[in-house]
């Protein structure tokens, strides 16, 4: 429900966790004028009758999440997902900022598209949109965009979505001009050419199913390369989403040589491997394709230590037609708005990273990443605030959804943790109980 009026508001008795200031403490979060005004230790204070009071005692009260790699279809395939229907799954998931992927029709690689983004998000979404714009002319991997112009009209980074720019010498004068604009390269790392036959992860499952692998080599070898151009060039880099473990020690070295580099991990490589396809799941087929459960655990263990930044949603809606067909030519992708906080919290709840890890990969580091004003509840910040019951037991109903496909891998999924309450700039964009 959307809140008609920005009137005090008082989060009270909650478990505040703010990573930006390190803090994890029972306490109250005061909203005026949709910004924070104050955090109260203790919960124990009384405010004016003309406070709104939201009873939070048992539930965690955080930065609101911030998802940076989201495909909406819009323009160009609405019929998939739009700003509206992204907006409201991602409110329904804690998120309060997406950052969209510039894989429309036509691609995000002019200003006015750029423009066009802002507006149709201005005027439908109930969520923060930023667009990041694509790093060459048509995604085609050939021509360097105008990255100037459209870091200008408001891209917040540059990618190529879910293509990968195989010309080193492109990449590397992206590297180079990017710098002139404080633009930050994201980039999926993914060898077409190794990747082509495959489509699933290579190795004993996929021989067993009958399926073309897909081998690390093609994720590692892009890697590699890209930290070579940072090197070389100095640019500001981001690896979009790894799924191995040579890919995060390559970055860890990368790191331990100070060069700019940060990296992601999909909610889905974090949580599921190989073995969930089972009987030829499409829903599980995505790229770069689940891996073995060693490399799972890895990808775990990066996230604890922090060689891996961010955590993504990586939500790619698919209508039915893209995915109803045999494994190997169904469409890749997932969405995953709706089941990000609830999927890491299985990772909580199991010990292998803490909670304020968590919230700092899902908020903290992709709004520092991005330079964009989100990720913490300090004095003075924009008031996006998610609420959640970190124990509460539940099971996913695809039916339910916000989001225009149904193409998730977590169908008939036992979560534990809820999303209660969604809010921002103040203003309240979802509650659970209007459910």
């Amino acid at each position: 429900m959307m809140a008609d009026s920005n009137k005090p508001t008082v989060l009270k008795g909650g478990r505040i966790v703010d990573p930006a200031r390190h803090i994890d403490a029972v306490g109250d979060l005061i909203i005026i004028d949709g910004r924070v005004a104050a955090t109260e230790a203790g919960g124990n204070e009384s405010y004016p009758g003309t406070f709104e009071t939201i009873d939070c005692r048992g539930a965690v009260v955080a930065p609101g999440l911030v998802d940076m790699r989201v495909f909406v279809g819009e323009p160009g395939f609405e019929h998939r997902e739009t700003f509206a229907s992204a907006s409201h799954a991602a409110a329904a998931g804690g998120i309060t900022t997406i950052v969209t992927m510039p894989d429309t029709e036509p691609p995000i690689d002019e200003p006015a598209l750029v423009d066009f983004v802002h507006r149709r998000a201005r005027d439908t979404a109930i969520v923060n949109v930023h667009p990041m714009a694509a790093l060459t002319k048509g995604l085609a991997g050939e021509e360097m965009a105008e990255l100037g112009l459209l870091r200008e009209a408001g891209a917040v980074a540059f990618t190529d979505g879910r293509n990968t720019v195989t010309n080193a010498r492109v990449m590397r004068r992206i590297l180079t001009y990017a710098q002139s604009v404080d633009g930050l390269i994201v980039h999926h790392t993914e060898d077409p050419d190794l990747a082509r036959a495959g489509v699933m992860n290579e190795g004993e499952t996929a021989t067993r199913l009958g399926l073309g692998g897909v081998p690390r080599e093609a994720e590692v070898i892009v890697v590699e390369r890209d930290l070579r151009l940072v090197a070389l060039t100095g640019g500001r880099y981001h690896a979009a989403q790894i799924s191995c473990a040579d890919s995060a020690a390559a970055i860890a070295a990368a790191k331990g040589r100070g060069l700019a580099v940060t990296a992601g991990v999909s909610i889905n490589h974090l949580t599921l491997n190989e073995n969930d396809i089972g009987a030829y799941r499409t829903f599980f087929k995505m790229s770069p394709p689940l891996r073995s459960e060693d490399d799972r655990m890895a990808m775990v263990a990066a996230l604890a230590e922090g060689t891996i930044d961010v955590v993504v949603s990586s939500h790619d809606p698919q209508d039915v037609e893209t995915k109803r067909h045999p494994f190997a030519e169904a469409a890749d992708g997932a969405i995953g708005l709706e089941t990000l906080l609830p999927a890491i919290l299985r990772l909580v709840h199991s010990g292998d990273i803490d909670l304020s890890t968590a919230i700092r990969a899902l908020s903290t580091r992709p709004a520092e990443i991005l330079g964009i004003e989100a990720g913490t509840l300090r004095t003075g910040a924009r008031a996006d605030v998610v609420v959640f019951a970190p124990d509460t037991p539940w099971i996913l109903d695809e039916t339910k959804m916000r989001s225009r496909a149904k193409n998730t891998p977590f169908e008939g999924a036992r979560f534990q943790g809820r999303v209660l309450r969604t809010m921002v700039a103040g203003l309240t964009r979802y509650t659970y109980s209007d459910t």
